[in-house]
């Protein structure tokens, strides 16, 4: 199984998430925003050090269907920019809302990077659902090869404490891996 996580890296969050990784021996996939890359470094870093991959999710968390293809362009650019300053590089990307149009898929993928979505989206985010309810959205669809999103930001804080944690026991069986290049 694939965990992955939109958004961050933030404080508030993402040391919580590395640690309960750390403790169930799980590799997951970050899709970080660039501008959270720029204002916490050490966090961004941390996430490669411990084994994790990383991928862009643009710099300002942009939706491909509301913005400009020039804009598009210039947020992937600059996210990618950004994480090349800590010496690393990565051809994952993952749209934000999962949304971009055909012609900035066809041009992100022109420039080398893998087009990452999901086949199980936790909605932690959203604050209608509860974080059991999150949970068995995953439970419910969870087999092997399967990518599910969880975000790591303070809007999914609650949801995904209680959802990971749980997706990370129910599934103990089954090998957590990250995306690879």
């Amino acid at each position: 199984m694939y965990l992955t996580f939109d958004d961050g890296p933030i404080p508030e969050v993402t040391p919580w998430i590395l640690d309960i990784l750390k403790r169930y021996n799980a590799k997951a996939t970050f899709f970080c925003i660039g501008d959270n890359i720029k204002k916490y470094p050490k966090l961004f870093k941390q996430i490669s050090i411990e084994g994790h991959a990383i991928g862009n999710h643009t710099f300002y968390h942009s939706n491909g269907w509301k913005t400009s293809n020039q804009k598009y362009f210039s947020d992937f650019e600059l996210c990618n920019t950004e994480i090349e300053k800590h010496s690393l590089t990565s051809n994952l990307f993952r749209p934000p809302y999962g949304k971009c149009t055909s012609k900035q898929a066809k041009w992100i993928m022109k420039q080398n990077q893998r087009l990452i979505m999901w086949s199980i989206i936790s909605k932690d985010y959203d604050a209608k659902l509860s974080k059991e309810q999150c949970f068995e959205r995953i439970q419910a669809k969870a087999k092997p090869g399967s990518i599910i999103v969880f975000h790591d930001s303070l809007k999914a804080e609650v949801n995904v404490k209680y959802a990971l944690e749980k997706t990370l026991e129910e599934f103990s069986d089954y090998e957590f891996k990250r995306i690879e290049l």
